[in-house]
Parts: structure tokens; C-alpha cells; sequence
């Protein structure tokens, strides 16, 4: 066991396969369709979740985890004899999340000292920073030291992604309805990015066929890469696009998933995303 336990929330999209085989505790979100209510990777599925987006017209909504959850990990961490903790969460701009692990640490202060920090990213920007800070941990680093480098990655993260529909986005206050209206009224596929923690539009494209290019071209343009991850949310033509990304050098393997229902409930069915870490 690492003496250091990393902790995310759900928002940062990491496989179940992915955060066991690398020692995280993920402390879900929730989601809710109507009135009813789902704690994301436990009582719904990201399958089960686009499933319901498209059965259902209402769009869903999220809600941050509790600051008794983030303690009631915490918590574990310490009574398995964990030197301290690193709790790693998506963009307190678009979330109360991190502000639930500020008071969750606060609270167990007196148990094991915690480092709750802002990534200022989402999805697989938010799942790569995480996977650096587990496997340093896994190395026997520090508080510190973990702590340290996540800090250190947060400025090299970017994420990107092209979207289905600009309605989820519009609806669920992430972009201007103006926006939204002149994105439909000319069939333009806007490219967006999470730019200091907030989803902005990065540029306009014509087709989709034009944004995933542009995407791709993004990837090859950005230079040396340690970590790249692509995130699909139930895209039909997500082949098409690792295809034009295919032979990009990065330091570690590509990883590809499922966007899940946090990110997801925003950006909508259709999204690509591609999250990047620069090398230093």
C-alpha cells in the first residue's frame, strides 16, 4: 500500500479498471432525470446514462458529492494507516465539488492531513493529473511531493472537445444562448475548451467532418506530449477521429473512455474530447 492515498470524484472519468489497478478512490457525484435521483458509477452506469439522455427529453442534472463522503474516505485512508492524502477534483468553476473536500479535510484534520486541490479541468484532464499523482504515490512519494506535481500539471492540462449539439451546453448555463441560436442557425460545430477551469468556445467550425480535423490537428500541433487521453460520449464516428490522431507520440500509452454522466449531463451525446498533459 501506498503511504499516500490519492482521492478524485467521478467527474475525472477514470474506468473502474483504471482506478483499482492504480490504488484511487473515486468519490461519485450525482446525477438526477426528473425526480429521480442516481450516484454516478454506482446506481447508474455511463451506458445506462446515455441510454436515458436518449430516451428521455428532459436533460439530466448533477449535484456535488457531500462533504461527509469525501470524510468518509478520507477517513478509510487514515484507519488503513495512510501517511496523509491528495484529493484531486474537477474545476471548482463548474462545481461545488471542491469545496465539499475543503470542508471534508477540515473535518479530519486531526485524523490525517489531506491536500484538496483544484485542478481547474474535468474529464480525462482532470483523470490524467490524477493518474501521475497515483503512480508517483505508488513510487513512495510524500504528501508533499504529490502535491507538488500535481500543482506543476494543472497549467500543462488542456481539454478540448467538439459537440453534438450545443442544447445541453445552453441549458445547463454553460454557454450563452445567443451562442447557442447562431451556432443552429448556421450548422456551425463550435470547438470548445475548458480554459482556467470554465468550458469557452475555442473556435468555429463549418461541418463535423471540419471540427474533428481541426481537433486532431489541435493534438499534432501542441508538441511533445506526456499524456493523452480521448473521451467519448456516445459518438458514432469516434473511429474516424482516433484515426486521425493515430501514430501521435506521447510518453505514455493513449487511453480512451466513455465520457461519463458528470461532463457528460453538460457537453451532451456526440462530444469527442481530447485531454492532453505537455511534457515539461
Amino acid at each position: 500500500m501506498s503511504p499516500i492515498r490519492v482521492v478524485t470524484d467521478s467527474a475525472a472519468d477514470l474506468t473502474t479498471e483504471l482506478a483499482e489497478a492504480n490504488d484511487v478512490v473515486v468519490v461519485p457525484l450525482s446525477i438526477r432525470f426528473g425526480e429521480e435521483e442516481f450516484v454516478d458509477g454506482t446506481t447508474l452506469s455511463t451506458d445506462e446514462f446515455w441510454k436515458r439522455c436518449a430516451e428521455q427529453r428532459d436533460l439530466p442534472e448533477t449535484s456535488a458529492p457531500s462533504p461527509g463522503a469525501f470524510s468518509a474516505a478520507f477517513t478509510e485512508a487514515a484507519d488503513a494507516g495512510c501517511d496523509g492524502v491528495v484529493c484531486i477534483t474537477l474545476s471548482g468553476g463548474v462545481s461545488a465539488t471542491y469545496q465539499s473536500a475543503r470542508t471534508a479535510a477540515e473535518s479530519v484534520a486531526d485524523r490525517i492531513p489531506v491536500e484538496v486541490i483544484d485542478t481547474r479541468s474535468l474529464t480525462m484532464g482532470q483523470g490524467l493529473i490524477v493518474l501521475e499523482a497515483a503512480e508517483m504515490a505508488a513510487r513512495g512519494a510524500g504528501l508533499d511531493e504529490v502535491a507538488a506535481a500535481v500543482r506543476d500539471l494543472i497549467p500543462r492540462t488542456k481539454v478540448l472537445g467538439v459537440v453534438g449539439t450545443l442544447e445541453h451546453l445552453e441549458r445547463g448555463g454553460r454557454i450563452g444562448g445567443a451562442k447557442a441560436l447562431l451556432g443552429s442557425l448556421l450548422s456551425i460545430k463550435p470547438v470548445i475548451q475548458v480554459s482556467d477551469g470554465v468550458v469557452e468556445e475555442e473556435s468555429k467550425q463549418r461541418t463535423r467532418s471540419r471540427s474533428l480535423r481541426y481537433l486532431a490537428d489541435k493534438v499534432r500541433a501542441t508538441g511533445h506530449l506526456s499524456r493523452l487521453a480521448v473521451c467519448n460520449g456516445a459518438a458514432e464516428d469516434i473511429d474516424d477521429f482516433l484515426a486521425l490522431i493515430d501514430g501521435v507520440e506521447v510518453d505514455h500509452p493513449l487511453v480512451v473512455v466513455d465520457l461519463g454522466p458528470v461532463v457528460g449531463t453538460h457537453a451532451g451525446p456526440g462530444t469527442i474530447g481530447v485531454c492532453m498533459v505537455t511534457a515539461p
